[in-house]
């Protein structure tokens, strides 16, 4: 990595510890959203740089689905466990037993869609007044609309036309009674920029991200990882290949990619001749129509 690129890696390190530090001095209650994924491992490695050697100012909190990959989780429990930092679950799954929610229909039958009603109920538990997220402007039309400091009603709803001006790096955390707001520290962040500050830091990731054998089934041109959260069909297609992931979450919702890259550098080689974004090529919940994701926000989605 030439010294320009290190330069520049060190400016959007600089601006997430910031507002890391802006997070931790204007809310009384907030809450790192980590889900495993490559976006908030690296935002554990931030928070180390603005709080260590002391504690994180925050809990880590993962909405797990119950359709995770199993790699993910082991993954997760590992981080925290040498972190040594407060890791709270909450799950989809007791969100819709007692709630009552009809579970997803169809032949995926992702829950992703059902991760906002156990986030809010998470909010309300535990009074999260802001929720610290690793989403990425380059990721998705409706996260780039969104401000790096984003309130949320009563509701946990999301406004796009109603959202506060950010200059000269100023943030203005108020909010009122109820009101909550989500902020994304690496908003200004590609994958690219991802993956080369992983390379610079030495980060460990699940090994899902790099190319592995995997069966998967052929579902609209995609590969989902083969499981038993597939309601199967005789006419199905499963296939074996070798893939990796761009991005993680429910394993219904995640398509995987062919790729023969195994290592950091294949992989920052292999992005930097993708024309396609990661949620764009993989996200099988963001082809449902052209508002998806921005429908998902406005109703509490992170």
């Amino acid at each position: 990595m030439n010294k320009k690129d290190n330069d520049y890696l060190d400016q959007l390190e600089s601006e997430s510890i910031h507002i890391l530090r802006e997070v931790a001095g204007q809310f009384e209650r907030p809450a790192l959203l980590f889900s495993g994924g490559k976006d908030s491992i690296t935002m554990t490695r931030i928070a180390q740089k603005a709080f260590r050697p002391g504690k994180f100012p925050f809990p880590l909190v993962h909405i797990d689905t119950g359709h995770n990959f199993p790699e993910v989780i082991a993954f997760r429990d590992q981080l925290v466990q040498s972190l040594g930092e407060r890791l709270v679950v909450r799950r989809v799954e007791d969100t819709m037993r007692e709630k009552n929610l009809k579970p997803p229909v169809g032949k995926l039958g992702s829950r992703n869609a059902l991760q906002t009603y156990t986030l809010l109920d998470a909010i309300e538990e535990f009074r999260f007044d802001a929720c610290i997220g690793g989403a990425r402007r380059d990721e998705e039309k409706a996260r780039a609309k969104e401000r790096i400091v984003s309130v949320r009603d009563e509701f946990g709803q999301w406004e796009p036309k109603l959202q506060r001006p950010e200059l000269w790096n100023l943030y203005n955390g108020r909010i009122h009674k109820g009101e909550n707001v989500r902020v994304f520290p690496i908003s200004n962040w590609t994958e690219l920029d991802i993956w080369n500050y992983i390379r610079r830091e030495r980060i460990d990731l699940p090994r899902i991200y790099f190319a592995h054998r995997r069966r998967c089934l052929v579902y609209k041109g995609q590969l989902v990882a083969a499981s038993g959260h597939i309601i199967n069909d005789p006419s199905d297609e499963f296939v074996e290949r070798s893939v990796r992931f761009r991005t993680v979450g429910d394993m219904n919702c995640t398509a995987a990619v062919e790729s023969t890259a195994s290592t950091v550098e294949e992989i920052i080689r292999e992005i930097s001749l993708s024309r396609i974004s990661e949620r764009g090529e993989t996200r099988i919940d963001d082809r449902t129509s052209e508002a998806a994701m921005e429908d998902r926000k406005k109703g509490g989605y992170f």
